[in-house]
């Protein structure tokens, strides 16, 4: 048994939606750890396609040709 227990926090609020990655399912406030939430959203339509949104962020980030390129960011112009 631990000596200190931490008591688990839900940041959110009611009226935002989360999608919970480990459920599948769209969560209307903080009802889950956020380690296992993606959001908030606004709409819960916009939640439900969160893992959709998350891949195409991730592909414009990996085809991002500031990434690509190697150069540290915010110093484009240097060689």
């Amino acid at each position: 048994m631990a000596l200190f227990k931490r008591k688990q926090r839900l940041i959110g609020k009611p009226g935002d939606f989360f999608y919970n990655v480990e459920t599948g399912q769209v969560e209307e406030g903080p009802q889950s750890p956020g380690k296992d939430r993606m959001g908030p959203y606004s709409t819960r339509e916009e939640a439900e396609h969160a893992l959709d949104t998350a891949r195409e962020r991730t592909s414009e980030w990996e085809n991002d040709p500031r990434w690509s390129s190697g150069s540290p960011r915010g110093n484009e112009d240097t060689p």
